[in-house]
């Protein structure tokens, strides 16, 4: 089995694993980890398969990216660890944990509840997958290109963090899009309703974001029996980066209580 791709920000601490969202990567939490490294966590910013620097496979699902986060942490010999998910990411962190409970210092969902999701991404994936990288020499005309299906400047941005120099001249992509572009089902699968976990859990949502209902609280207890939610604001759906100084005090303010 592949280990996936980490980026270890911190020498000492407690361990904290970072999951990114979909078509993200563990990079775009550096500014966050370097500033969490000195609060006492040694901070691990994974790549999920198909995605950053980790490997690429046909088989893309929570059961299977929930197996990659164990099989990372048992290579790297870690007992327990907080872990921390955005999106996509936040619903392998529950799927991981529900299924290891006892490896689990504290849980933090941002942003998505466990439930279905419909597809949403389609005009996103069917720009990522027309970019011809046998013409398209340039970020720039990458970014001229994609602009058709992402009109939005700043979430054109976050996409080509993926868009990286293959060789000297060529560009190419580090997200598998082969793959993830057929992947809006699995992406929107809700957690498995026997999936239960009495540990320490944080849900943050964006106030801006709709990704999180007030009706959604039962379905919340009913699979973290100990979690609370809580509001972040002047954010969306990327709330770490729209306001990463109320998510992160939220996040420390949280976590200590149970350290």
């Amino acid at each position: 089995m592949e280990c996936l791709h980490a980026n270890v920000i911190g020498d000492s601490g407690q361990d904290l694993m970072i999951l990114h969202g979909f078509l993200g990567m563990g990079d775009n939490w550096k500014t966050l980890a370097r500033q969490w490294s000195q609060q006492g966590f040694r901070v691990h910013l994974i790549d999920q398969r198909n995605h950053g620097r980790s490997f690429w496979d046909s088989i893309f699902s929570y059961e299977a990216m929930a197996a990659d986060l164990q099989h990372y942490i048992t290579e790297q010999g870690i007992e327990k660890c907080w872990v921390l998910g955005h999106s996509m990411g936040g619903k392998t962190a529950m799927s991981w944990a529900c299924q290891h409970p006892e490896q689990l210092l504290g849980l933090v969902v941002a942003d998505i509840a466990p439930k279905h999701y419909p597809p949403h991404h389609q005009a996103i994936l069917k720009g990522l997958d027309s970019l011809d990288f046998s013409v398209l020499n340039t970020r720039k005309a990458v970014d001229e290109a994609l602009e058709h299906y992402v009109p939005d400047w700043g979430f054109r941005q976050f996409l080509l963090k993926n868009v990286y120099w293959v060789t000297p001249g060529q560009l190419g992509l580090r997200v598998n899009i082969a793959v993830v572009k057929n992947a809006g089902a699995a992406v929107g699968e809700a957690l498995p309703a026997d999936f239960r976990c009495d540990r320490p859990t944080l849900f943050l949502k964006g106030a801006r974001s709709e990704y999180i209902l007030n009706e959604d609280q039962l379905l919340l207890e009913h699979h973290f029996s100990n979690s609370r939610l809580e509001t972040i604001p002047d954010a969306g759906h990327f709330l770490h980066a729209e306001n990463p100084t109320d998510f992160s005090s939220v996040f420390l303010d949280w976590q200590q209580q149970w350290r």
